[in-house]
């Protein structure tokens, strides 16, 4: 299987366009990642996504394709070594073990290139196999908060997966 995290580039604004466009990708996602999703939208997120330095947000590429996105949440302050670990993959493409191996190769992007002690993502309670692909990186669950997400009109709960640098 050819997946590869990689720098976005003009070259994926459609393919973003085509497969982000999917209610059912948004309803994994905080509302922030815009449904529908557009050629502006592509276009946008792509513009901004390649003059980070160092890159912190990167497209996922099977076969050759943009098929989804991966990138981190810095912290501040009293957080600074912490980073949130966020991605999607088309739903053309669930269930091959992408996402698993996007995970493995942006640990070891994001443990290579900065100092991060605890790498963590939240997961909406219905996400079962977004859980699954972290616990194979070695993610543990560090917690649940109750009742802490409102998407869709729908109140559940948010689950915390952690992984700490390995020393």
């Amino acid at each position: 299987m050819a997946v590869l995290i990689r720098k976005w580039s003009e070259d994926d604004i459609p393919s973003l366009a085509k497969h982000a466009n999917n209610i059912n990708i948004w309803n994994n996602l905080r509302n922030y990642f815009p449904h529908p999703y557009t050629l502006e939208h592509a276009t946008s997120w792509i513009n901004n996504a390649t003059n980070e330095t160092p890159l912190i947000n990167m497209a996922i590429d099977f076969e050759g394709e943009a098929i989804g996105g991966i990138g981190l949440i810095l912290n501040s302050d009293v957080y600074v070594l912490s980073a949130e670990i966020g991605y999607w993959i088309s739903e053309e493409h669930w269930g091959k073990g992408i996402a698993t191996e996007a995970i493995r190769q942006m640990l070891e992007y994001t443990f290579y290139y900065f100092d991060f002690v605890r790498i963590y993502a939240e997961v909406f309670e219905n996400n079962k196999a977004s859980m699954r692909a972290l616990e194979k990186n070695g993610f543990y669950l560090e917690g649940v908060r109750r009742k802490s997400v409102l998407k869709n009109g729908i109140l559940m709960d948010d689950y915390i997966w952690v992984k700490l640098r390995p020393y």
